[in-house]
């Protein structure tokens, strides 16, 4: 383009000095003052235009990365809303016998009750939900349940002060696992580690029966736990729409 432009405007200072030249042949002004006021002409005509002018059209402007992840964040918060029930109150059985403390922004929610002279407390955390994988070492109990969802649960039996029972369980759809048991002393210090017996596997099987009883009579059965299930679920959901909402407010900030 440049180059082209040099080129016209060539032809264009070599037409204005034919015109000088024709009009030396048909007047009385000087050559050298007609060839003066040709390039003159030639000049001021092309004033106006830049010799080597390339173009001056801004580029569009190319999102940045933030810009590109605020519009993936808002796609994903735009799906969530269209795929999750994050709105569904999900209804407490009439039996249930536990009061449900949910905290927003919290991974867990507590359960309490108060049994004869106990106080009985429960954490519940997010479902661990089927990912279709198995394990062949398995045993065939463990192989069953790991093709089920199942919830994790600690619960803790209180009398009074002074020391109280620890489990830890998990929820199936039709049983609880209980994976450890342990008395707990409140008055230990950090230095001090209890002696929290052995694996509940390794109990007598009629022990292992009784523990199974003695929760269920303080509310922890099934029933209890396939409605926990859903809770979770459902807040899970709530959660992961606050928690891109709060991305999507950082990110934006």
């Amino acid at each position: 383009m440049a180059f082209n432009s040099i080129l016209r405007k060539s032809g264009s200072f070599a037409r204005a000095l034919a015109v000088a030249g024709q009009l030396t042949k048909n007047s009385n002004l000087g050559h050298r003052s007609l060839h003066f006021t040709a390039i003159n002409q030639h000049q001021h005509k092309d004033s106006f235009v830049p010799r080597f002018h390339f173009s001056s059209v801004a580029s569009k402007k190319k999102p940045t990365s933030d810009e590109n992840l605020l519009r993936v964040i808002e796609s994903e918060i735009e799906c969530a809303q269209e795929t999750d029930d994050h709105n569904a109150a999900e209804e407490v059985p009439g039996n249930f016998p536990f009061k449900i403390i949910d905290s927003p922004g919290q991974q867990t929610i507590m359960l309490e009750r108060t049994y004869q002279d106990e106080e009985i407390k429960v954490e519940v955390h997010m479902p661990d939900l089927v990912t279709g994988e198995e394990n062949d070492d398995d045993n065939d109990n463990q192989s069953e349940r790991t093709a089920q969802s199942s919830i994790p649960l600690s619960i803790s039996v209180h009398k009074k002060d002074g020391p109280y029972l620890e489990f830890n369980c998990v929820g199936y759809p039709d049983e609880i696992v209980i994976d450890g048991l342990s008395v707990k002393n409140p008055d230990l210090t950090e230095d001090q580690v209890a002696y929290e017996g052995p694996g509940f596997q390794t109990l007598d099987e009629n022990l292992q029966k009784s523990f199974h009883k003695y929760l269920e009579i303080r509310g922890i059965k099934p029933s209890t736990t396939n409605f926990l299930h859903e809770y979770m679920i459902n807040k899970d959901s709530k959660e992961y729409l606050v928690w891109l909402n709060k991305l999507k407010s950082f990110v934006q900030a």
